[in-house]
């Protein structure tokens, strides 16, 4: 008797600056776990997959740019699907589930993700899985996160409906076996008004100490009530289904050679760097805001470059030196902040597609990265929190991480990482 291989579904993604392909790789890395393979590509790469013939469910992960484009990469795509002369039937035997990124800050919000969606209806396909738009303005994961939780199980309704209409009824599998057929649905909503979020910008400025204050660190821990340390029932006595480990699939080698660190031109991936001083800062949100803005005058007199209407600019900031000196000096890395250092992906690594990360140069000093090329504030994912499992050989600790990152730990990730603005230097206190 032969080992049934795994059931395969499209997985295409559409991605402006990297964020639509870093969630479809994370699709891709989990659908192993589920029993599913993904076979994933960018939309743009066109010679490797084929709508028109495609039997298996298809997944989409698209961004928007702009006022309400799709990104860059999806236009040929996009153009070739509004051809006018297509049928109305032209995809009636696609199956797909989409998911669109986008910022409700702005007028057309998801519309690169709306306008794939409504075409794809308008030409016959059928949703298997209810249409996911996540909101950059109030934290995307709190769609993201849901609707990949929903996938899988929406995917092997779809396959199991599709094996069936083949005629295969008798090798049915175990897993399948027991899922409903009642048509699934899932409905997120990232409507803002329905949102009550702190002002992450507010929450930023306040000191390190007065932060581990709120989140209960510094505090005494109470049996009675949960903490980003400490966790009670029923989630303490929960089996957690957490997600599968990230493949390490990069490398930092100290060297002991000298030299100059990278220019910051050598940050960004087209355009020139100038270094010009703020004139000027003005907070224009209020305080209960849920997204920050700040009007900030650059003084550009003394700085000679050519710009038409229309074009933008990006901001280059390091992060605190204080901070990053304290993140050192926890890792125990502090003597070797100014050692240069070799960033390259790891040999025989079985992720897809592995290359350095762009905003990180293959050579340069430790101090270097994370002072100019990492987000060392950002808000730890639960992936992230998933790879710290494995630094941590106390019980308690390696506990509680896996509970922040699990399906069952989901309140508890929202309210102790998440809506706390919790980073590093946090989980690392």
């Amino acid at each position: 008797m032969c080992c049934e291989s795994k059931r395969r579904f499209l997985l295409l993604y559409a991605t402006q600056k990297g964020q639509a392909k870093a969630i479809a790789e994370e699709i891709w890395q989990q659908a192993g776990a589920h029993g599913l393979e993904a076979d994933m590509h960018c939309i743009s790469e066109m010679d490797k997959y084929n709508l028109e013939t495609e039997k298996d469910p298809v997944v989409i992960v698209i961004s928007t740019t702009g006022t309400g484009d799709p990104p860059d990469t999806a236009r040929k795509f996009v153009k070739k699907i509004q051809d006018k002369t297509l049928p109305p039937d032209h995809f009636a035997h696609l199956q797909y589930g989409l998911l669109g990124l986008g910022d409700s800050e702005y007028m057309f919000f998801c519309n690169g993700g709306r306008t794939v969606d409504r075409r794809l209806q308008e030409l016959g396909a059928q949703h298997f899985y209810d249409t996911g738009l996540a909101d950059d303005c109030v934290g995307l994961e709190l769609v993201v996160d849901p609707w990949i939780d929903g996938l899988w199980l929406a995917l092997k309704e779809a396959l199991q409906l599709q094996k069936e209409k083949e005629g295969m009824n008798s090798a049915v599998d175990p897993v399948s076996s027991s899922i409903s057929t009642a048509p699934h649905e899932l409905k997120l909503s990232s409507e803002v008004q329905n949102l009550k979020l702190e002002d992450e910008g507010t929450r930023a400025s306040h000191i390190l100490s007065q932060k581990l204050d709120d989140i209960n660190l510094v505090a005494p821990v109470r049996d009675t009530e949960p903490s980003l340390v400490h966790s009670v029932p029923p989630v303490s006595l929960s089996a957690l289904n957490i997600p599968a480990l990230p493949p390490e699939y990069i490398e930092v080698e100290f060297q002991d050679t000298q030299g100059e660190n990278p220019h910051l031109s050598s940050l960004i991936s087209e355009g020139t760097t100038f270094e010009v001083p703020v004139t000027k800062a003005v907070q224009l949100t209020r305080e209960d805001a849920i997204k920050t803005a700040l009007l900030l005058e650059l003084d550009i007199a003394d700085t000679a470059f050519e710009y038409q209407p229309g074009d933008a600019f990006c901001v280059i900031c390091p992060n605190n030196v204080s901070e990053v000196e304290e993140l050192l000096h926890i890792l125990g890395l502090s003597k070797k902040g100014d050692d240069f250092v070799c960033v390259k992906v790891k040999q025989g690594t079985k992720k897809k597609g592995a290359s350095c990360p762009q905003h990180i140069p293959e050579r340069s000093t430790l101090k270097f990265i994370l002072t100019w090329c990492l987000e060392i504030r950002a808000i730890p994912k639960k992936a992230f929190l998933r790879a710290l499992v494995e630094c941590t050989s106390d019980a308690g600790e390696k506990r509680r991480l896996q509970e922040l990152c699990s399906r069952q730990g989901a309140s508890d990730y929202t309210h102790f990482i998440r809506d706390s603005n919790v980073c590093l230097l946090d989980l690392l206190h």
